[in-house]
């Protein structure tokens, strides 16, 4: 189902359209805009389409108005987040990379290039591991610490220890972490903002948990797995981003056939305008 926007604005301008589409037995809901080659935005799970994240640089609602100058932009809700009921259960990479070859086939798109950033990054590369020749081409922005398989890795340890409250946490704590952590106190009013009024009351501690439980744990692919990727990979990593290491990136874009590797200075683990145009200048 497509509908015009009443009144929808995220990034500076009026999505050309904004529905749901089914794909993958669930009801992907999604805003659309621009023209040209399609490019499927993943933002990582805590967030959404919803204006509410327009101006977070965790997101990529604010960034569409840029991107559409050039390509046929589509941001969906990721499944359990937003307006994208999830029916239970899991929530894995697998689960998501499905979803997007999916949405991507529903919407008549061909084989898109697929963006992601953070978790969303690990499920455009997971995408093209799974379901070669669906894609032209991945962004893995600051997406690839779960390609390490060591479950202590630094990464891995960072991350419970955000959203679990300790190192070796083995669930979400939003009340515990958001007691001692302004940012992510005010990231959880705006995930109650977005998810509660979407999917009811509380939803945003289920896509906390759902969330932490994906991420907390390597997904089972190695860099040993990233040569059967054979489309045109762009390895996206900030020079300070604590969670992706530059090194890390390196040995990843080295470990994928078509793989390059694009450095933000003075960039940590964010989308930035910067980070906009290198995906411009790869996808060309």
């Amino acid at each position: 189902m497509l509908r015009r926007p009443s009144g929808v604005t995220v990034g500076g301008m009026d999505h050309d359209e904004h529905g749901t589409v089914r794909a993958n037995g669930i009801d992907i809901h999604y805003v659309a805009a621009g023209a040209g080659e399609p490019l499927i935005l993943l933002d990582n799970a805590m967030v959404s389409s919803d204006p509410t994240w327009a101006a977070v640089p965790m997101a990529y609602a604010g960034h569409l108005a840029r991107l559409a100058e050039r390509f046929r932009v589509i941001l969906p809700d990721a499944r359990g987040s937003g307006r994208t009921v999830h029916p239970g259960g899991p929530i894995g990479h697998d689960l998501l990379a499905d979803d997007a070859v999916a949405l991507a086939e529903a919407l008549d798109l061909g084989a898109p290039a697929l963006c992601g950033f953070s978790d969303g990054g690990e499920v455009a590369t997971v995408a093209a591991l799974r379901h070669p020749g669906a894609v032209r081409a991945i962004v893995n922005h600051g997406g690839y610490d779960l390609f390490n398989p060591d479950p202590e890795a630094p990464a891995a340890v960072m991350t419970r220890h955000m959203l679990g409250g300790a190192p070796d946490a083995t669930e979400a704590d939003p009340d515990l972490v958001a007691r001692g952590d302004e940012m992510l106190r005010g990231m959880f009013a705006m995930m109650r903002a977005d998810h509660d009024a979407a999917q009811g009351p509380d939803h945003w501690r289920t896509v906390v948990a759902t969330t932490f439980a994906r991420i907390t744990r390597p997904h089972g692919y190695t860099l040993d797995d990233l040569v059967k990727v054979t489309v045109p990979a762009l390895i996206l990593v900030g020079d300070r981003d604590p969670f992706c290491p530059v090194e890390e990136g390196a040995a990843a874009a080295r470990a994928l056939p078509g793989g390059e590797l694009a450095v933000l200075p003075g960039t940590g683990h964010a989308i930035t305008p910067g980070a906009i145009g290198a995906v411009m200048d790869f996808l060309g």
